[in-house]
């Protein structure tokens, strides 16, 4: 018998734990090297979402490994008003990747550095409103919460007041169309501020936006969309906030995915890449916007800010990625994984859209047809038949979408990792549709 099907396990995962949204996985996962985890019967799992796309590195990388064990031993966390030198030099670092950012502010989570970046952005303007993208999450926290529309939103109460929202574009389901059918995507974006300034009460703070809306099924942003927006948010006096939770420290192909645009947004959020699995995001900034802020008395201390034990993990991936070269291997293992995916889109009809740039990629699965209507269902099947065969991959799952794949694997993925991922979605979409059609299902325990 397996040893994930350990019945006080789970009988003491049922009585003491909180579930906190979706199911969990039908394995007790023991320990994680390089892209896989490895379950109670130390089965290899790939891990094509790196930990929810946090693990950019994979998993026990030795130089993260040899840097929070050495950080432990000097100081790992300090009152929070002192300083240390890791947290200077992650600043320091920042500022060198993100010309104009030059100010940094180190913290925990992609939330809290949202909240931060929110709160700067209304004590700089001096107003209130925040609008943000209808299929984004920016994190289950205050203000962040409130500007997270994928989910979440039913049952807890108002959001903070002044949340408005604007369509995501989508070029696989383009509400605005040119003559050929693609996206029309600057007709959309007038409307969407049209209806902005008939809901604002005068007081457009900032917009706060991810390059590519992961949580709300991998959506890119059409080159031009970023530098569009900016002007939109200029001429009305509102920042533009870009969180780069996932996009950050060279997943897409770049260091930071605004950079493929030719753009710098006023606040730039990192969380998630930055510390490679560990809690460690930033916000970064200009000069002119953090002199204004604290002039103001700007305030968001916590009990972890400027800690210097993650700090020295931002230094160390920071390191990893440029003697590696990791952003240069988003790209080119990117394009193996586009192609293969793409080939899938080529072979199999529910496979309705693949989507994304670098090492960050979506596949949308839709039923047949000429609608291409979303099949959550088949969806889901494919999931758990990727799980058995030995691939985690998060599906997200939408009203009005297709069940949607989230595939972000480690920089560090190897050529032979990749194909085997690539190997296994094939089987599995595959087993999927025999499973549809027999009538069976697979679920997960």
């Amino acid at each position: 018998m397996s040893n994930n099907r350990d019945s006080a396990f789970w009988a003491s995962a049922r009585k003491h734990l909180i579930r906190y949204g979706g199911s969990f996985e039908p394995a007790i996962i023991e320990r994680a090297a390089g892209s896989f985890v490895y379950d109670a019967d130390d089965r290899p799992i790939l891990d094509f979402t790196s930990g929810q796309m946090s693990a950019l590195l994979g998993h026990g990388h030795p130089r993260i490994v040899s840097t929070v064990s050495r950080q432990v031993e000097k100081v790992a966390h300090l009152f929070s008003g002192m300083l240390s030198r890791p947290v200077v030099d992650l600043a320091e670092r920042l500022a060198g990747l993100a010309p104009g950012l030059d100010r940094a502010l180190l913290l925990s989570t992609g939330a809290e550095s949202n909240e931060a970046a929110i709160r700067m952005a209304k004590l700089v303007t001096g107003k209130h409103e925040i609008v943000a993208f209808s299929k984004s999450w920016h994190g289950m926290t205050g203000v962040a919460a409130s500007a997270t529309y994928s989910a979440g939103r039913k049952g807890y109460g108002p959001a903070s007041v002044g949340s408005l929202a604007i369509p995501a574009p989508n070029s696989f389901r383009p509400r605005f169309k040119h003559a050929d059918g693609s996206l029309d995507w600057r007709t959309e974006l007038d409307d969407a501020f049209n209806l902005v300034d008939s809901q604002s009460t005068g007081s457009l703070a900032a917009f706060v936006a991810e390059p590519i809306l992961s949580s709300g099924g991998m959506l890119e942003l059409p080159l031009g969309y970023l530098a569009a927006l900016q002007q939109k948010c200029h001429e009305r006096g509102m920042l533009l906030i870009l969180d780069e939770a996932q996009t950050g420290i060279g997943r897409t192909g770049t260091m930071f995915a605004f950079q493929r645009d030719g753009i710098t947004p006023d606040i730039l959020t990192l969380s998630k890449t930055i510390g490679a699995g560990l809690p460690l995001s930033a916000v970064m900034t200009t000069a002119e916007i953090e002199e204004a802020a604290y002039a103001k008395g700007f305030l968001f201390y916590t009990t972890h800010v400027s800690d210097p034990l993650p700090a020295a993990v931002g230094l160390a991936v920071l390191d990893v990625v440029e003697d590696e070269k990791l952003v240069e291997r988003a790209q080119n293992m990117g394009a193996r994984l586009f192609d293969g995916l793409s080939l899938f889109k080529q072979r199999y009809e529910c496979v309705g859209d693949v989507r994304g740039r670098g090492l960050m990629l979506g596949v949308e699965i839709v039923k047949n047809g000429k609608d291409r209507d979303p099949d959550h269902e088949l969806g889901a099947r494919i999931a758990a038949e990727a799980f058995s065969r030995g691939l985690s991959m998060n599906i997200v799952k939408l009203p009005g979408m297709g069940g949607v794949f989230r595939i972000a694997p480690p920089l560090t993925i190897s050529e032979a990792e990749l194909d085997l991922g690539l190997s296994i979605i094939s089987d599995s979409i595959e087993a999927g549709l025999t499973a549809g059609t027999s009538g069976s299902s697979i679920a997960a325990e």
